[in-house]
């Protein structure tokens, strides 16, 4: 059974159809990438599997549970973090204070409202510093988020969703307007979080999605053209298409 999955998902704005009967089934421990020409619906896509935005027809199942009504707070409660095109950290807060307030805003599941006060602080923390470490920021830490390069700053994003708790991290553009190197790092990391953790990726470097992703969702005006690994994607020439009409 997929972890994530829609149904018919459908979202309009006016006349357009942005997200226009979806039907999706990421796997569980997978890199699942959503590519296709801009305006394809990619990001409402994940706005609708965050909850950010509300769809008009259609379900998202998430571990076989309806989610489709459920606000983003009920949402990430389950263990759905998203990233956006921008990178949304705490300027003024060091890298560890951002986790820590990650792990305390009630994202981190797994700690017993019961606990006492004193074992309730330590998983925060403890949950804090082994984000930091997983996405290679152990010792930035105590790095002002505002004083991080933009890969960094990235990365820290990533360590707050893992801080939270998330296990299916819904990435937007992650790997926008970072260098060469910064960005082979990133697709390094998000390759490795996928063998643990579910993610879903709207990306536009095409060679780094044919390199992390094991599946590929191709969109093209609100609905889904392709979806299949890789190898067969790049072959396809409905994709190749379709790529090359919106570039004219």
């Amino acid at each position: 059974m997929p972890v994530l999955e829609t149904r018919d998902l459908s979202r309009s704005f006016g006349a357009v159809a942005a997200v226009n009967a979806v039907d999706l089934a990421i796997a569980e421990r997978s890199v699942h990438a959503i590519i296709g020409p801009n305006g394809a619906g990619k990001t409402t896509l994940l706005d609708l599997l965050s909850g950010e935005v509300r769809p008009h027809a259609g379900c998202i199942r998430l571990g076989g549970r309806d989610v489709t009504r459920l606000p983003p707070d009920r949402r990430a409660r389950l263990g759905i973090g998203r990233s956006f095109q921008r990178a949304g950290v705490l300027a003024g807060f060091s890298a560890l204070e951002g986790c820590l307030l990650a792990a305390q805003a009630g994202l981190l599941r797994g700690i017993d409202v019961f606990r006492s006060k004193a074992e309730g602080n330590a998983a925060v923390e403890r949950a804090a510093t082994e984000a930091l470490s997983v996405v290679g920021l152990a010792t930035r830490g105590d790095v002002a988020a505002g004083a991080l390069s933009h890969g960094e700053r990235r990365q820290l994003e990533l360590a707050m969703l893992l801080a939270g708790g998330a296990d299916v991290l819904l990435l937007d553009e992650p790997l926008a307007g970072l260098g060469v190197e910064e960005s082979r790092q990133t697709a390094a990391l998000i390759q490795e979080l996928g063998r643990s953790r579910t993610v879903v990726l709207v990306e536009h470097d095409m060679d780094a999605v044919f390199a992390i992703a094991g599946m590929v969702t191709v969109m093209v005006g609100g609905r889904v053209l392709e979806t299949g690994p890789p190898d067969a994607i790049r072959r396809s020439a409905a994709v190749q298409e379709a790529f090359l009409e919106s570039a004219s």
